[in-house]
């Protein structure tokens, strides 16, 4: 036992202190060796890397707003987006050759030289009629003026028909039925003979904006069933009950919560309305119950050539085909936006 006791005793370092054995020693620096290899491993482990290392932010996603969702889906229809480029480019040419072009529309006849001169003569670009007057000039205002028919009664239609149906859907019961009765009275209607009516009463001096209040008048019932039938389907859902228990009020749900949620309908059907507007006035001019000189609008023209067509054709076909591509372009421009913002509508290539 005295052996063991002595084998054991602590040894004395050269300054005389009591250290550890050697042994000990050993296994502390084996301990100390392998923790400062353990941090080397995991300050180099891209999982548990910080928010700054390369390695993280190569596999970050930049999140995307819904309207930048929507303008993605839009620009990938292509039919949608050359028609908005020409529809632009028809305008603000229109509105910018009114005032650069040498003709204007409005030129006193007696002062016009050149009379009934084919296109493309004398520094005419379509022609003259038989009053001398440029006809390019003329569908230049006839482009600014259908088209300012058209947006007044997009705007109108819309605003109006999307209050009238909302509010008739919200609240239902009672209220629903007596909007709704209205709704079906209007639709009911003989539209042309009332538009003839009220054309005469009411825009007898063919002004643009007194031909789009004719127009909204009567065309703000169809948007107003579309509206009323989404609200209808909206109020049940889960996000509206939710809102109702936490105290908002009717105005608030129907203006920060229902009307969002219906943006794309209302969107897509003002751009119909943009379309029919035009062609109604067109129509409308055509039977000259429309825009009258010295005003011109695209149906005016038409009309006014329709008699000219064997003899100087450029008097019809140019206002005629000048119409047709901006119907057909506002149709493109309304299928890309229905595509665009229904998630569910595949898109076409």
């Amino acid at each position: 036992m005295t052996d063991i006791d002595t084998d054991v005793t602590p040894v004395r370092g050269s300054t005389g202190a009591t250290g550890p054995a050697p042994a000990a020693r050993s296994v502390a620096g084996a301990d100390a060796a392998m923790t400062r290899v353990r941090d080397r491993t995991e300050s180099l482990d891209p999982i548990k890397s910080d928010d700054t290392t390369p390695v993280e932010r190569e596999f970050t996603v930049a999140t995307r707003s819904q309207g930048a969702l929507v303008l993605r889906r839009f620009l990938q229809h292509k039919l949608a987006v050359g028609s908005a480029v020409v529809f632009l480019a028809m305008v603000i040419v229109a509105i910018v050759g009114q005032q650069t072009y040498k003709y204007k529309y409005n030129q006193d006849p007696s002062t016009a030289n050149d009379t009934s001169v084919p296109p493309f003569t004398k520094g005419h670009l379509f022609g003259t009629d038989e009053k001398g007057i440029d006809l390019f000039a003329e569908i230049l205002r006839g482009i600014t003026t259908s088209v300012e028919v058209g947006l007044i009664v997009a705007v109108l239609c819309t605003g109006f028909g999307t209050v009238y149906g909302a509010v008739a859907g919200f609240f239902g019961g009672a209220v629903d039925n007596t909007l709704m009765r209205v709704v079906d009275l209007v639709l009911t209607l003989p539209a042309l003979a009332v538009l003839l009516l009220l054309s005469v009463k009411f825009a007898g001096g063919g002004s643009a904006i007194a031909i789009a209040l004719v127009l909204s008048a009567l065309s703000w019932a169809s948007i107003s069933r579309v509206i009323r039938g989404l609200f209808l389907s909206l109020r049940e859902k889960e996000f509206i009950e939710a809102a109702r228990a936490l105290g908002a009020s009717n105005s608030r749900i129907i203006f920060r919560h229902l009307l969002p949620n219906a943006v794309g309908p209302i969107i897509v059907n003002g751009t119909i309305f943009v379309a029919l507007a035009i062609l109604t006035e067109a129509g409308l001019s055509f039977l000259g119950f429309g825009i009258k000189f010295p005003d011109v609008s695209l149906g005016l023209l038409i009309s006014s050539g329709i008699s000219a067509a064997d003899t100087r054709p450029w008097l019809f076909y140019f206002p005629g085909v000048t119409l047709v591509i901006i119907a057909i372009c506002i149709n493109f421009i309304g299928d890309g936006l229905r595509d665009a913002l229904d998630p569910q509508q595949r898109v076409r290539q």
